[in-house]
């Protein structure tokens, strides 16, 4: 299928290592006769945190063995050897092997992509190239309820050039308990700091409400008004339809071991608008031209694209498992995932508004299905949530939690299906009844809470 196809994408799942019951409750990795065993425990697991940590392709593992045979068998000429019963480029091509692929994805021309490093660290490395304040424009915006590396991050920078965060760190709070920026209410933030802001970094898909931002809207808004827009897509990309080149966003960055499933701490990515390939950047020698990388005369010639913002070679491990989740991409479409992801989802939301324990939650994402990617994220009622936690675990349901209070449920194109959902909904309305019954905590009576946990057995 090509890259850009409209057909409604085949069923992944089997292309998936999903867990068993029993290999979540186990603390060893492999089976054994000495163990306590429960009845479902070869029943696969109903996991729903792909916005955390994608599962592992099956993939995956053959790859890295043709990676380790390759390093055990060629060694240094592993970086330069093309091996026919392989399915990996040499070791010196494995970054661009992987940036046509990554560039469908976010939406964007290959020559703005680069894949390298982590999210931080490309943070880190593109606003070294773009924020350069100045005593006339010297603030960065960001959202207030960021997540913490990004805040660090931004923080860290603005010390860097000996500023005081505390008057150059703008951060849009949310107007409402329920953590959603609206739009306008972004822009006028922007409005009240354009004229001494130097860049505004938001998230595409907030990672808490997963609330999925009006990107080019807001980056148009910015940047009319002079202001640099970067974007952290580190819980968008694999998960929402993006368009960076269309929407001329000016750099982003975001990590693969969520909706892309390259495994934890994999590799990461960035994108460079070509109108800024001239910018001053850190450089490291896997930036220069590859025709002099390795003549070692000391004098950078950087790739005219986002590849010479690179510093070091790539991890050859992290770029094989991100090769092995490519690959099943290559074989969809975003547009075909995120229409599966949307039903999905909308199935998810209709399911819990219809559920006996919908007293006991509310869904604080966005309703409107073009502001929220596959995640909804679940606020319980004070009180409830490690009760529920633990009755999700034991009935091998996983999702993530976001203290006090809220679990983030993601059910993920690829390998999820309706039955995950429907299955997280029986355990979840059942866990909900249940520690409302021992705590109480709205003061229905216990009879009344017995009556609804029975429906839950009905839920289909």
């Amino acid at each position: 299928m090509a890259p850009n196809g409209d057909h409604p994408p085949p069923d992944f799942r089997h292309m998936f290592k999903i867990p068993t019951k029993g290999d979540l409750r186990r603390k060893t990795l492999q089976k054994s006769a000495d163990l306590p065993s429960r009845p479902d425990d070869d029943e696969t697991c109903v996991y729903l945190c792909g916005n955390s940590l994608g599962l592992q392709p099956t993939l995956t593992r053959q790859y890295l063995d043709q990676y380790l045979d390759t390093w055990a068998t060629k060694g240094v000429f592993g970086h330069f050897t093309h091996i026919n019963d392989s399915s990996l480029a040499p070791w010196m091509h494995v970054d661009d092997d992987l940036v046509e692929d990554m560039a469908t994805i976010v939406g964007a021309k290959p020559s703005e992509v680069a894949v390298m490093q982590t999210l931080t660290a490309n943070l880190h490395l593109l606003m070294a190239s773009f924020y350069k304040p100045t005593k006339e424009r010297y603030k960065v915006i960001l959202e207030g309820k960021a997540f913490p590396s990004d805040h660090y991050m931004v923080e860290s920078q603005i010390q860097h050039h000996g500023l005081d965060p505390a008057l150059s760190m703008i951060l849009i709070e949310p107007p409402t308990d329920s953590g959603v920026l609206p739009t306008d209410h972004m822009l006028s933030v922007i409005d009240r700091h354009a004229d001494t802001t130097a860049v505004l970094l938001l998230p595409g898909v907030q990672f808490y409400t997963g609330q999925f931002l009006d990107m080019p809207r807001i980056t148009t808004y910015a940047q009319d008004q002079g202001i640099l827009v970067g974007w952290d897509l580190a819980h968008a990309v694999g998960n929402v339809p993006l368009q960076l080149s269309d929407w001329n966003v000016d750099f982003a960055a975001w990590c693969t071991y969520k909706y892309l499933n390259a495994g934890p701490g994999s590799i990461g990515g960035l994108y460079v608008n070509e109108k800024h390939f001239h910018r001053p950047r850190l450089a490291g020698w896997w930036g220069s031209s590859k025709s002099s990388r390795f003549d070692m005369t000391n004098r950078f010639e950087p790739i005219p694209s986002a590849a010479g913002f690179q510093l070091s070679n790539p991890s050859v491990a992290d770029s094989t498992a991100l090769r092995a989740s490519l690959d099943i991409f290559k074989q969809t479409s975003m547009k075909a995932l995120r229409a599966k992801s949307l039903e999905l989802t909308g199935r998810l939301e209709v399911l819990l508004k219809q559920s006996e324990a919908k007293h006991l939650f509310s869904i604080i994402t966005p309703g409107s299905k073009a502001e929220r990617g596959a995640q909804l994220s679940i606020r319980l009622q004070p009180g409830l949530l490690d009760s529920v936690l633990v009755r999700l675990e034991e009935e091998g349901v996983v999702i993530d939690e976001r203290k006090p209070d809220v679990i983030r449920v993601a059910p993920a194109p690829l390998y999820n299906n309706v039955e995950d959902v429907k299955a997280f909904v029986r355990v979840f309305g059942a866990a909900c009844l249940e520690a409302a019954k021992a705590g109480k905590p709205d003061g229905k009576s216990a009879a009344s809470i017995d009556g609804n946990a029975k429906g839950w057995s009905e839920i289909k």
